[in-house]
């Protein structure tokens, strides 16, 4: 069954999923040269999908955390006991 070339995934992590059954499929499978294609094509899309979400939500952080003079405070998720450097955003 050929799924369609349009990503119909509404969130990250069901693209994520699709994109696994892929390289599955197209790692393990003896499938022609135009699934093959398809599937590739599919893939594509979802990585961009999925990158952009990504981005999405980098930008996110990064504006959470930032103080009220517009400085950027980066932080670790994982506390190391360091202390946080400071970024200055250009404008």
């Amino acid at each position: 069954m050929v799924r369609s070339n349009e990503p119909k995934q509404h969130t990250f992590e069901e693209a994520m999923k699709r994109l696994e059954e892929i390289v599955t499929r197209l790692e393990g499978e003896e499938i022609s040269l135009e699934e093959s294609l398809d599937l590739f094509e599919e893939g594509v899309k979802l990585s961009r999908f999925c990158r952009t979400k990504l981005d999405e939500a980098e930008k996110r952080v990064n504006f959470l955390l930032k103080n009220s003079a517009g400085v950027l405070h980066k932080e670790s998720l994982c506390s190391t006991g360091e202390d946080d450097a400071a970024i200055t955003e250009k404008p």
